[in-house]
């Protein structure tokens, strides 16, 4: 993974126990998989998607950086540097 991400700064330690996008749940509809704002803590439908609720969080509250929430996967995406990034030591996402 690359650590060439300026906004690793916006990461704060968030937990989550929201296992659904709520506005897909609102409107009755399905989620691929879900993605965690590392700022907030917002929890959203992913770009796969139909509606792409994360991605729409990033543009509505200039949160550049999103975690997966999927077992198994542990990664960290920058929008703003359209990367791949490494989580600092001590930050969480659970």
């Amino acid at each position: 993974m690359s650590t060439s991400c300026s906004h690793l700064d916006q990461i704060r330690e968030t937990e989550t126990d929201v296992d659904v996008c709520r506005q897909c749940q609102e409107t009755g509809d399905d989620w691929v998989q879900l993605r965690m704002c590392l700022t907030c803590g917002h929890v959203a439908c992913c770009e796969d998607s139909p509606h792409r609720h994360a991605t729409a969080h990033f543009h509505d509250s200039d949160h550049p950086l999103i975690g997966s929430l999927e077992p198994g996967e542990a990664w960290r995406y920058c929008y703003l540097d359209a990367t791949l990034v490494q989580e600092p030591m001590g930050a969480s996402n659970r």
